[in-house]
Order: C-alpha cells, then sequence, then structure tokens
C-alpha cells in the first residue's frame, strides 16, 4: 500500500511479475550476509535452524514442504541449500535432482536424522549433493555452511582491475593579465 504524501491518499501497488515462465531470482549486493535456504517438515527444527544461523551471522529462510521450497528458490537467491531428506510432499532426494536441475551451482546440504545407513547418504550424494550430515551434529553442520558458503563467494566475486584513464591534456600556460 502507497500513501501520497501531500494529499495523504492511500493506493494499493500491484506487483507484476514478467511473462517469463521462469521469474529471474533478485541479486543481492555483494557485502550482503549469506543466505540458506532450510527444508525441514518439522517445525521446532525449522526454528532451531533459523535461530543457530542467526547466531552464525548467516541469513535463513525456512520452509515446509518441497513445493514451497521449489517456489523460493524461482523467486529468491541463496547461497545453499539446507535439506531434510523425510519431507510429507516429496522425497528429499527428489527434491534435491530438482533443485539441481533448477540451480546446478548452489551447494546443497542434508541435514537429517534418516541417515543411519551409509545408504542414505549415498543417495544424498547421488541425488546432487555436496555433504549429508546427521542430526543433530551441529557443529558439523556449520562448519559445512560455512565451508560451502565461502566456495561459493570465492566462485562468484569478480575482480575487476582498476584502469586510470588519463587523457592528454594541453601544458598548462600562465599569462600575467595585462595591467
Amino acid at each position: 500500500m502507497c500513501v501520497n504524501a501531500q494529499t495523504a491518499n492511500f493506493a494499493r501497488s500491484k506487483l507484476a511479475f514478467p511473462n517469463d515462465k521462469k521469474i529471474r531470482r533478485q541479486q543481492l549486493p555483494s557485502n550482503a550476509r549469506p543466505r540458506v535456504l532450510c527444508v525441514d517438515d518439522d517445525e521446532d527444527s525449522r526454528v532451531m535452524l533459523i535461530t543457530l544461523l542467526k547466531h552464525a551471522l548467516i541469513e535463513a529462510k525456512a520452509v515446509g514442504t518441497a513445493e514451497q521450497a521449489l517456489s523460493s528458490i524461482q523467486l529468491e537467491r541463496f547461497d545453499l541449500y539446507l535439506l531434510d531428506a523425510s519431507l510429507p510432499d516429496l522425497d528429499g532426494f527428489e527434491l534435491c535432482r530438482r533443485m539441481r536441475d533448477f540451480d546446478p551451482n548452489t551447494p546443497i546440504l542434508f541435514f537429517s536424522g534418516a541417515a543411519y545407513e551409509q545408504a542414505d547418504k549415498r543417495r544424498g550424494i547421488e541425488a546432487g549433493a555436496n555433504a549429508y550430515v546427521i542430526k543433530p551434529d551441529l557443529d558439523g553442520l556449520l562448519g559445512n555452511i560455512k565451508q560451502f558458503v565461502s566456495q561459493s563467494e570465492r566462485a562468484t566475486a569478480k575482480i575487476i582491475p582498476f584502469r586510470r584513464r588519463v587523457s592528454p591534456s594541453p601544458p598548462f600556460t600562465f599569462e600575467p593579465a595585462a595591467a
């Protein structure tokens, strides 16, 4: 909603999306904090992850379904995706494959309690994840997040060399004013 300061009239603003099927994700300034999308069906886990990452100076968004996750990655930019293997609407491994198809470069990390067998870890890596951390290993989780976020920042950083442009100017001459 917008307010005209001079007339105090209210007007609703409409957000228009481009006609493209894929909506362009917003670009953040390079000095912004890293952003992580957390996908977990358990609300307590989502709150814990948001709090943990906030204390690590990492901005996080948490969603509870694969559908919400897929919608979020089309609209927003993230530096890392953090997934649970068990989700209500889609298997976490299939979500990982779909995310990887949409965004082949952003690191994906599984944080799940379902990895008591090596088979789950292997399925996660085969689906396109970069790593798999077993709940409740918070130190391992934060270590992996910081590692992947710093690698992502280095990979996307651009160094622009400074080139001084000097144009030749006419030599300076001083002529005293006529008295």
